[in-house]
């Protein structure tokens, strides 16, 4: 009998630790956004067919800098937030921090933006590029100029006649990732090949708070991605309430997130040797989570329609799988018998079986 147990915790063992399977990136499509008031901003598939994700009604006269701490986690040239209210580009890191750029839409509240560092688009919260169409952290960024070069976007600001071009992948992802909701718990992400921990739960989460974005989201989805968040709404679009998932070195070194190690409303999560970065790495702080389709909004087809909807379950007190309690506001207890989060990642096509 004990041999048997200890095959069975070996078995267990060598399949939360193996690696996951590595399939090729896939290209889904272009975003074009004009450096022109009033231009049109579209999406260009790799069959040539187009979607218009709205126009351009501002340019930005300057860059922010210094920017949030994690900006700098990510790539220059690179999406480094996607959200439901804002999308924030890494030009470059400069003394450690980064300088950034945003596009937004034309009403939001997105303070990370910065006054006069924005394109804006006259698409609302939750939709278009901020929705269905949102690129996820990493995408990269080219410049294109009215004489037909291109130039990664680092440095400096596009200058007006040129075009953003967004390039959208598909990465090689888990199709969901399980968190256990007490300290030393279990982070786990599921793939075809089966399941591997990826982190532990340092501190759990216990309430929902005020993160002003969620008002363009709705209950049990995600609201916005960067390389030091994950932050989920737990209210219905137009009301505000929700929590975050953030890495150890996020919570430990950017001076904007020390409140989270006495407060409720955040999960922190750290990698099992405790002193690897999380902050800016796949599959959870990079590559993958969007916002995804609000309702009403259509993709290609069914399946990115549905698959690339962002979803969050939890179990009650150990119970089964449901949606997150709509909570709103800041109330320290209010998910305090969530006993496991799942985090499922967008899909665009049919799933293999």
């Amino acid at each position: 009998m004990i041999n048997k147990i200890i095959a069975s915790a070996a078995v267990a063992f060598a399949l939360l630790s193996a690696p996951a399977s590595a399939s090729s990136p896939r290209h889904l499509y272009n975003i074009y956004i004009p450096f022109e008031r009033g231009a049109e901003v579209r999406a260009v598939m790799p069959d040539g067919s187009e979607n218009t994700l709205g126009r351009v009604v501002d340019l930005p006269e300057r860059t922010r800098w210094p920017s949030y701490t994690a900006s700098a986690w990510g790539h220059p040239g690179s999406v480094t937030a996607s959200a439901v209210n804002a999308v924030h580009i890494l030009i470059s890191v400069e003394s450690g921090q980064g300088r950034t750029m945003s596009v937004l839409p034309r009403e939001t509240i997105a303070p990370a933006a910065g006054p006069g560092a924005a394109v804006v688009l006259d698409c609302g919260g939750g939709t278009s590029f901020f929705g269905a169409w949102a690129p996820p952290a990493g995408t990269k960024i080219t410049v294109e100029s009215p004489d037909g070069s291109s130039r990664p976007l680092e440095e400096r600001l596009p200058e007006e006649g040129d075009v953003l071009v967004f390039k959208v992948i598909e990465e090689d992802t888990p199709y969901m990732v399980d968190f256990e909701n007490r300290p030393g718990g279990r982070v786990i992400a599921w793939s075809s090949s089966g399941a591997r921990a990826i982190a532990r739960v340092i501190r759990p989460l216990g309430g929902v708070g005020r993160f002003e974005g969620t008002l363009y989201q709705w209950d049990s989805r995600i609201r916005a991605n960067h390389s030091g968040v994950i932050d989920i709404s737990t209210s219905n679009y137009g009301v505000i309430g929700g929590f975050q998932i953030i890495p150890w070195d996020h919570a430990l070194k950017s001076k904007e997130m020390q409140g989270a190690w006495n407060m409720t409303q955040w999960m922190i999560i750290g990698p099992s040797d405790a002193e690897s970065m999380m902050g800016g790495t796949e599959p959870l702080f990079a590559g993958g989570l969007v916002p995804g389709p609000s309702r009403g909004e259509k993709l290609w087809d069914v399946w990115s329609t549905y698959g690339r909807k962002s979803l969050v379950l939890a179990r009650i007190d150990g119970g089964g799988w449901t949606k997150l309690p709509e909570e709103r506001g800041k109330i320290d207890d209010a998910l305090k018998s969530v006993t496991h989060l799942r985090i499922y990642f967008p899909e665009t096509g049919e799933p293999l079986i």
